[in-house]
């Protein structure tokens, strides 16, 4: 059901009800209005009565009697007489004043005030007023059914003009929903008739208030969507162009192979060809895992890192560069009663990380120096006994497959930007700096203020 019919719905649902309601609030306020205002004028009547009564001859044998019009002589308030009647005694209870034949108001001594009793089996309203003296008793009634006719009859002339222009309510009603919903409806539009790489921000100055979250939402799904295709077609444009090079330099070798002539010249150029291959190897596995974390925007189910096994898994990983370069990896932990770095996060992409910095941690250093990885309450540190960085390379950390001059060991350029990212996932913040001693380089993984491990979408 659209959002349409479905307001339409509640409103058709609704307003029966609402106008029951204020039907019987009307009915019950009409009805209270006018018992006060025959109430008020039954009071008036009985005291009229009463102070007439002096001058009224009393005998019980010939009660005075008033005669009503006859029909057709009483014009309008013909009904509203026939619908009254006044009776009067005397002390010793003998009728002395009668309004009404056939209709006969009970004598009740004791009574003062209103009571409502059935007389010719129809209800009726009957004041009762005692002289001060006891010498007359006076009455008057009135039937209970001229005040429900005047109710009934009022509330029907409100309702009628209701249900009259029912049809026109609706209508103003269904125009009313579809030009409030009308900027919904634009907003859809505009959105189908946008190609598929559009992803520019939605304005939402015109937007109502209601619909400016739902707004605010999808800019920022755009933004991560530009943000994450942004990425992808930075990562093949650099994919092609760096699988371009060493390609070539593999088919150049595979002919420097295949053309040797003596064993020596082969086996040189196999080793050259092996190299290579290597080479390909890790640069293809280093971009599969690059586009691996780029496309990681939440951790599914982050969780205490234990720092043991994730130190043995990265040192295991980097004993074969150490030993063939006979360099020493070691590990520093806090001092015994001091607490490891507190992090939440995936322990396998830990490992990754710390594996990335040992091993260009190892490739930047001297042959046989050492490698220390050193773990502290509130932070990772890995440092090694190689030259110290300049402004110009600190700058230049991070930028993919960007290498150092002059080195001869194998990489593709992409550790340090796969440590970022594993940093960021988890509120880290990586940076690099020379040893307090002005000598090798260290690199620092520091938590982030007031940042936690994303489990929620990315930016």
């Amino acid at each position: 059901m659209s959002l349409q019919r479905r307001l339409m719905f509640y409103l058709l649902a609704c307003a029966p009800l609402v106008w029951c309601v204020a039907l019987g609030i009307t009915v019950h306020r009409a009805r209270h209005e006018i018992n006060e205002l025959y109430d008020t004028e039954l009071i008036r009547l009985a005291r009229q009565v009463q102070a007439t009564l002096p001058d009224v001859s009393t005998t019980a044998l010939n009660p005075l009697r008033l005669l009503l019009p006859k029909k057709g002589d009483a014009g309008a308030g013909e009904a509203d007489l026939r619908d009254l009647a006044v009776a009067v005694w005397d002390s010793q209870g003998r009728l002395t004043l009668a309004d009404r034949e056939g209709i006969e108001l009970k004598r009740r001594p004791d009574a003062s005030g209103f009571v409502d009793e059935p007389i010719a089996n129809q209800p009726w309203r009957i004041y009762y007023l005692q002289s001060t003296g006891g010498q007359w008793l006076v009455a008057a009634g009135q039937k209970s059914r001229e005040r429900d006719d005047l109710v009934y009859a009022l509330t029907l002339s409100q309702l009628l003009p209701w249900v009259v222009v029912l049809p026109i309510l609706l209508a103003i009603m269904a125009w009313a929903v579809r030009r409030a919903l009308s900027p919904l409806y634009q907003l859809t539009g505009e959105l189908a008739l946008r190609k598929a790489d559009e992803l520019t921000p939605v304005s939402a100055a015109s937007a109502p208030v209601e619909l400016r979250p739902l707004v605010g939402a999808m800019n920022g799904l755009f933004s991560r969507i530009e943000a994450l295709l942004m990425r992808e077609r930075s990562f093949t444009a650099d994919a092609a162009h760096e699988l371009r090079t060493p390609l070539a330099v593999l088919r150049a070798q595979w002919d420097v192979v295949r053309r040797s002539c003596t064993a020596i010249e082969r086996e040189a150029a196999e080793e050259r060809f092996s190299a290579g291959l290597e080479r390909m190897d890790r640069l293809v596995t280093q971009m599969l895992l690059l586009s691996k974390v780029d496309s990681v925007q939440l951790l599914p189910q982050p969780r205490v890192v234990d720092w043991t096994p994730v130190v043995e898994e990265a040192i295991n990983d980097c004993l074969a560069l150490a030993e063939r370069r006979q360099m020493t990896l070691a590990c520093e932990w806090p001092a015994d009663g001091e607490p490891t770095l507190q992090l939440l996060g995936d322990a396998g992409l830990m490992a990754v990380l710390l594996r990335n910095l040992l091993d260009n941690a190892a490739r930047y250093a001297p042959p046989g120096s050492e490698v220390l990885l050193r773990i502290c309450d509130d932070r990772l540190e890995v440092e090694n006994d190689g030259p110290a960085l300049s402004a110009e390379q600190v700058s230049a950390m991070g930028r993919r497959f960007a290498r150092v001059d002059g080195q001869t060991e194998i990489g593709s350029g992409l550790g340090v930007s796969i440590v970022q990212r594993i940093a960021e996932l988890h509120g880290l913040a990586l940076t690099y700096a020379t040893r307090a001693d002005g000598t090798g380089v260290r690199a620092v993984l520091l938590r982030q203020a007031a940042e936690q491990p994303r489990t929620t979408l990315a930016d």
